[in-house]
């Protein structure tokens, strides 16, 4: 009886429960006074924001100095680069996050950045006037980089094979050099180390050109007619425009525009952007020269002997001059002047940018060599195997150098050092003011130098060498 009793009171305590349990399911309750009031349900807590305080070190990549006053965001966050170059900001995650770093003068840069592992972070951005992006150094093709200080004596740093004939100066940016050989492949190869990022080889074409660095791509033009634009990143061919006859102009790109010749003897502007022609000038003649701009005119030599100025928005002829001679070489343009070098004239002639015939500079061999334009004199090479330094107001000779055997390719400056290769196997550095020899480099072949602001890039036959100036003990 007593265990039926107990077995009683526990069922109406288990029901008691049940009954309270769905009241709370009703999420009702009562009051003294007999009503049913809603039940407040606790609200589920939310996750707190986790911050964290983060430093982004901001530093030159080819010099490696730290840049101050680089402007720094994350997000709707953003700090300035102080005399470190660090620039320090408190994020709500540390998720993987796109940095954003912006400097006048340099190249601007968007880097995702691991965050959820590392608090400090350096981002690497490049200037701009330290780059090499074309041939010639900038689009006046004055062959002279003034803005890189690097200068002999020199140490190797790496050096890598091309697998053919380098007969065109490799292009720099952003850390990387991109060069083309006579077989036509383009190699991408670190400034670091020489290693190589990526390798093109377009079918059956020949390369007699250096490419173009435009954005995020890679202009190249082949000697099998054809012009391609490469991803810069990866080497993946984008889109490429069938010519028809070889190019061995260099291209040069305005607004988004490519203007080069062709043996076929026209000059093409072709838009980037729609990838069709703005404008063709049917010169007569085979054009190897690479153009050079400077305001609203093209200049570009043919080989019936004449340099050709055209205006830039539709190829209309402004004037021409005659140099008594094949134009094999690229002109350069300086200070109101057009300097312009004929292989079978032998010769380096100068005019006016209206047209005007202002002196001639003979050598008695031929002049291949396109010339390099900097502190009022330019540099040129001859078959003869001397390097000129003459006046570019008067044509007068300033000292000659003889480097060893003919200079067929560029003559370049750079911080104040003249630079040519001969096809004997070598290349000279002069001092640009005196003619006072620096440098002799035991290999090279035709055009010899390029680089960036931490190294210079020698040019020998199938194999470039990343040299670097030897500090001083």
């Amino acid at each position: 009886m007593i265990r039926r009793i107990l077995l009683i009171l526990a069922l109406a305590g288990v029901l008691a429960g049940c009954g309270a349990i769905a009241l709370a399911a009703t999420e009702e309750t009562t009051q003294g006074d007999g009503r049913l009031l809603p039940v407040e349900r606790p609200k589920p807590a939310r996750p707190k924001a986790t911050r964290a305080r983060v430093v982004v070190t901001v530093v030159n990549g080819d010099t490696l100095r730290r840049v101050r006053g680089a402007v720094v965001r994350v997000g709707p966050r953003r700090a300035r680069t102080d005399a470190r170059g660090e620039a320090e900001l408190v994020l709500r995650r540390r998720a993987p996050l796109v940095v954003s770093v912006r400097r006048r003068g340099y190249a601007d840069k968007d880097v995702r950045m691991p965050f959820q592992r590392r608090r400090k972070v350096t981002v690497r951005v490049y200037r701009e006037a330290l780059q090499w992006p074309m041939y010639g150094a900038a689009p006046t093709r004055t062959q002279a980089q003034t803005e890189i200080s690097v200068r002999p004596p020199f140490r190797v740093v790496w050096s890598a094979g091309i697998g053919s004939l380098v007969e065109f100066p490799a292009v720099v940016a952003d850390g990387i050099a991109y060069v083309g050989n006579f077989r036509g492949t383009i190699y991408a190869l670190t400034m670091s180390d020489g290693k190589r990022v990526w390798r093109y080889d377009p079918p059956g074409g020949k390369m007699a050109s250096s490419p173009a660095i435009v954005g995020g791509r890679l202009v190249v033009h082949g000697m099998d007619g054809v012009v391609r634009v490469l991803d810069r990143r990866n080497g993946r061919l984008l889109w490429q425009r069938r010519i028809g006859s070889p190019i061995e102009s260099s291209p040069v790109v305005r607004d988004g525009v490519d203007f080069f010749g062709a043996w076929n003897g026209r000059i093409y502007a072709l838009d980037l952007r729609t990838r069709r022609l703005r404008w063709v000038y049917r010169s007569g003649y085979k054009v190897t020269s690479s153009a050079a701009i400077t305001g609203r005119t093209l200049y570009i030599g043919d080989y019936g002997g004449r340099l050709l100025a055209l205006r830039v928005g539709s190829g209309r002829l402004r004037w021409s001059g005659s140099v008594g001679g094949r134009i094999y070489g690229t002109p350069a343009v300086a200070a109101g002047r057009v300097f312009v070098p004929s292989s079978t004239g032998g010769s380096l002639t100068a005019f006016s940018t209206s047209g005007r015939r202002l002196w001639r500079v003979g050598t008695g061999s031929y002049v291949y060599s396109s010339p390099a334009v900097w502190a009022g004199r330019v540099y040129f090479g001859s078959y003869n195997g001397r390097l000129y330094a003459v006046s570019a107001r008067s044509g007068r000779v300033q000292w000659t150098v003889g480097v060893g055997g003919p200079i067929s390719g560029a003559a370049v400056v750079v911080s104040g050092v003249a630079y040519a290769g001969h096809t004997r196997g070598g290349i000279v550095g002069v001092d640009a003011r005196t003619g006072r020899v620096l440098l002799r480099f035991p290999h090279g072949e035709y055009v010899p130098v390029s680089g960036n602001g931490r190294r210079l890039l020698l040019h020998g036959y199938s194999r470039i060498y990343a040299v670097e100036a030897r500090r001083r003990r």
